[in-house]
């Protein structure tokens, strides 16, 4: 009970220092997808990235697993970067949590997630939470601001501080298969998926084998000066509803629901794959098979899953 009622004061004086409402505040991983059992396996780092245009470019980006785009107030756009195979120098420009972020990350073994505060209704959700609240007025050593740029947007972790190396493949319970591409999909280059006031396109380059990422029309490249390209990207239709959180300008928050089933497209190769996705528990992974059930594997390398409004 002790230890339930520091966390929560912790967390609280967080979200005083650190968060703020307004709408702008806004993978590698082995042909057989790890599973949970009963052996405990080590803990993923999530880290919730600002995406807002003053954020970019983003830094340590490129060393994600996964990367989960979502919409936030305002029809502006979030990222959550999952960290595993590797643990980059610095990661952000790092922002508050959303709703949605904790329905994700039950699917992996008490993830560490860094952000940078929430909203007063939420604390007791993060309470409640299977996983390692890191924010910075628990951890401030991990934390540093940057000088170019104004705040919020300058907001940057140190991994290290949180999680003294990468976990491994085997904390990625993501559900996700690898290896070989399905039969048939079709030909497509460039996909572009847009939110209300956020947009992004993915262009297979056929020299790197990954899809390079641009954000409202601007190609992405991180600040260690690398194109930010994804192996695989899928677009995945889900139920975006309310949520019982607004920011300070009164703009709700989009729950978007990642339990239970749905359709998506998985992009891979330069070939679209039609693909049924469900996920049946919070603590499950979330599988993609075609109609017939076969899963829908997914090429070596970073996964960029980007959730939009079935």
């Amino acid at each position: 009970m002790r230890r339930v009622a520091v966390a929560a004061a912790v967390v609280s004086a967080v979200v005083a220092a650190g968060c703020t409402g307004g709408p702008d505040d806004d993978g590698r991983a082995p042909e057989s997808p790890p599973t949970r059992s009963a052996q405990r396996v080590a803990s993923v780092l999530a880290v919730k990235v600002d995406n807002a245009p003053t954020a970019r470019p983003h830094t340590g980006l490129g060393a994600a697993d996964v990367v989960y785009v979502e919409q936030v107030e305002g029809g502006l756009s979030r990222l959550l970067a999952v960290y595993a195979s590797e643990l980059p120098k610095a990661v952000g420009p790092v922002r508050s949590v959303r709703e949605t972020d904790l329905e994700l990350l039950r699917q992996f073994e008490r993830p560490t997630f860094a952000f940078s505060g929430a909203q007063t209704k939420l604390l007791p959700l993060i309470d409640r939470a299977p996983l390692r609240a890191e924010p910075p007025g628990r951890t401030p050593d991990a934390y540093h601001r940057g000088s170019d740029r104004p705040a919020p947007h300058n907001l940057y972790l140190s991994p290290h501080h949180l999680i003294p190396k990468a976990p491994g493949r085997a904390a990625l319970t993501t559900g996700f298969t690898y290896g070989a591409a399905p039969d048939g999909g079709e030909r497509e280059t460039t996909r572009t998926v847009r939110y209300p006031a956020a947009r992004f396109t993915f262009t297979w380059d056929e020299s790197r084998e990954r899809y390079r990422v641009a954000m409202d029309g601007t190609a992405a490249v991180t600040t260690e000066g690398q194109p930010v390209a994804a192996a695989t990207v899928v677009v995945q239709y889900v139920r975006m509803r309310q949520s019982g959180y607004f920011d300070s300008r009164g703009s709700n928050t989009p729950y978007s629901e990642t339990v239970g089933s749905g359709t998506a497209q998985v992009l891979r190769g330069g070939r679209t794959y039609d693909a049924l996705w469900k996920r049946p528990e919070p603590s499950d992974g979330t599988r993609f098979t075609t109609a017939d059930g076969e899963p829908v594997n997914f090429a070596a390398g970073q996964v960029w899953v980007v959730l939009v409004r079935a």
